[in-house]
């Protein structure tokens, strides 16, 4: 019989590779991947046609791209420890909290698929930044307006997140399921900042096919969703130990 609080940390397991699967849907998101060439040019003080031709402009562009990663990180893990702390204030409704963010979650899940759209998650907030383009605190600065600017569009993933935040009813790990969440979305920003010219004809593919990723996003949320109303988080973190009992060493 596997112990109490083994069973806990591998609970966690699921929970994270949800976060950063969301972390990466986020990015490729139709209100995120168009702008991020211009956006990475504008941080690093470049143009796009330096982006893709000069590896001295692609290095500047990276240590920018790093402190606007590391911006948005801040957001999104000061949304991690308010919301992993509200689920401790609310553990005697934690029951009615789930049934409802599961429910919520799969109403939007069913908005990325198509059954209905709901349009003000479809467009962005943009929070002006001045003009601090080609420095290190410009760009920190971009990428918290980034993370509160582009919320209604990374809304239902990031809600599904911070759901899931609110379920461990424990500052740490719902802080970690930010910070994987941050790392899902940053990285594919620091990977485009390094090797643009490579992955131009990447993201030309990606472009053509957000109807599929939107589709695989929704996916994502309704499963969500589902597993939380049914409790089979719980489950598969059993599946998890008896499948790779290693895990059960965690923490």
């Amino acid at each position: 019989m596997f112990e109490a609080s083994a069973i806990f940390d591998a609970a966690l397991l699921p929970a994270m590779l949800v976060a950063l699967f969301g972390g990466l849907l986020s990015f490729l998101s139709p209100c995120v991947l168009p702008v991020v060439p211009p956006y990475l040019a504008y941080m690093g003080g470049v143009s796009v046609t330096e982006l893709e031709e000069a590896r001295a402009a692609r290095r500047r562009v990276l240590i920018a791209a790093a402190f606007f990663v590391l911006g948005l990180s801040t957001v999104f893990i000061l949304l991690g420890i308010a919301f992993s702390a509200m689920g401790r204030m609310i553990l005697q409704v934690q029951d009615w909290f789930i049934y409802f963010a599961g429910i919520t979650i799969m109403i939007l899940g069913a908005h990325f698929i198509g059954v209905f759209r709901f349009r003000f998650l479809d467009r962005e907030v943009r929070m002006e930044a001045g003009d601090r383009g080609g420095s290190a605190f410009g760009a920190y600065i971009l990428g918290l307006a980034f993370a509160f600017g582009w919320t209604p569009c990374l809304g239902p993933i990031l809600g599904a997140i911070l759901g899931l935040a609110t379920m461990e009813g424990d500052v740490t790990r719902g802080t970690v399921l930010l910070a994987v969440y941050a790392i899902g979305l940053g990285i594919p920003f620091l990977l485009v900042a390094a090797f643009f010219p490579r992955l131009k004809g990447v993201m030309a593919w990606m472009k053509r096919h957000m109807d599929r990723i939107e589709r695989t996003s929704g996916l994502l949320l309704w499963t969500v969703g589902l597993m939380m109303l049914t409790g089979q988080f719980a489950a598969f973190s059993y599946w998890l130990l008896e499948r790779f009992p290693a895990l059960g060493a965690i923490g």
